[in-house]
């Protein structure tokens, strides 16, 4: 119950790694600002039925991310509703793979302003008022391509070591205050976007799904399982505990050995 009375903002909540962060969070104690695109309804109630034993509260705004008016519309929001954001995931992100001589200059453009600039818009808002708390969270959700690269990948592992970049600097600017700011690094989480990819190879390969899921795991991942949006939320609730209080600026891989090797 750490999180009791404070606000977690989560973009990119409607499903998937975000979703499971705000049901933890949830679980904490901690209202929660969902935000994201689809429906919104089934996830808020998912966030509520988790921290219905403190009597959380959630509301929801669709901010399109690319758009800095529309996130300063998020966050001023968020100050509306809640007075302000204690715990602030950036979570949103898309995804386009293609050769750096084919990768289209618009989706280049998109990814970088939804997965990075993002990142800095929320976090330049919401500081002053942790600041002024003397208390806040930032957890940037990279993605262990924030640390190595793969091939066909140039928007997105560029978004995210810059998302791991600007952790380092937010966590060391904020250094002697009670704001602490961290990143987390996932490997392959089984989420819509990835069950996506799993079906794609069966299809290509003229395999199963199981084979394709073995198939992606395997040349990446020693572990040869998923982590799961409960895992990373987890780690995310940790972080936001008292024992999280002096981890500043670290870029927490969790990856089942993907960078170990």
């Amino acid at each position: 119950m750490h999180l009791k009375g404070k606000t977690a903002l989560v973009t990119g909540s409607t499903s998937g790694i975000g979703l499971g962060i705000a049901q933890v969070l949830a679980a904490q104690g901690a209202n929660i600002l969902v935000n994201g695109f689809g429906d919104a309804d089934a996830p808020r109630r998912a966030i509520e039925q988790a921290g219905q034993a403190h009597g959380i509260r959630t509301a929801y705004h669709g901010a399109d991310l690319s758009k800095v008016g529309e996130i300063e519309d998020l966050m001023a929001y968020a100050q509306k509703e809640f007075g302000r954001v204690d715990v602030l995931v950036n979570n949103a992100g898309i995804q386009h793979t293609a050769r750096i001589e084919d990768f289209p200059p618009e989706r280049w453009d998109a990814i970088i302003a939804i997965n990075l600039s993002s990142v800095f818009h929320t976090t330049r808002l919401a500081l002053p008022a942790m600041r002024q708390a003397n208390w806040g969270r930032i957890i940037n959700i990279a993605s262990v391509h924030g640390l190595v690269a793969s091939v066909e990948k140039s928007a997105y592992v560029a978004a995210k070591h810059g998302v791991v970049g600007l952790t380092k600097v937010t966590a060391l600017e904020t250094a002697t205050t009670g704001v602490t700011a961290n990143a987390i690094c996932p490997g392959w989480v089984l989420t819509p976007l990835v069950q996506k990819q799993i079906d794609a190879l069966a299809e290509k390969s003229g395999i199963s799904n199981e084979q394709a899921q073995a198939q992606l795991l395997g040349a990446k991942e020693p572990s040869l399982r998923f982590t799961t949006p409960q895992e990373l939320g987890e780690l995310a609730a940790f972080f936001c505990s008292p024992a999280g209080d002096n981890v500043r600026g670290v870029a927490w891989n969790m990856d089942g050995g993907w960078v170990a090797q």
